[in-house]
């Protein structure tokens, strides 16, 4: 069957991509504390492990509230369009029942 996109909801898209680029960012925290623990320490002896740690607090709340904001944008730019357009159209199919063993 083929349906087709017309609308999205702004805010229900920021809320599910503020959510996925705020894990996603989870990620990237383990390797933004390791860089940080190895890198060259200054002339007073200190690296940029504060700097790091910073960032792994800061970052997964930067990734969250863009990733809501760029969501929001993104979806009301999709309706303007999609009402140019009528939306992507798309086919749907019947998923066989699996059965739990």
């Amino acid at each position: 069957m083929t349906k087709r996109l017309q609308h999205v909801a702004p805010v229900q898209c920021g809320v599910v991509l503020g959510a996925l680029y705020g894990a996603i960012s989870l990620i990237l925290v383990p390797f933004i504390l390791l860089i940080s623990m190895v890198a060259p320490k200054n002339g007073n002896g200190a690296g940029i492990l504060g700097a790091g740690v910073f960032l792994i607090i800061l970052l997964p709340v930067i990734y969250a509230v863009l990733g809501f904001v760029g969501g929001i944008i993104s979806a009301a730019i999709y309706n303007l369009i999609a009402s140019w357009t009528g939306g992507i159209e798309f086919t749907l199919a019947d998923a066989p029942v699996q059965q739990i063993r």
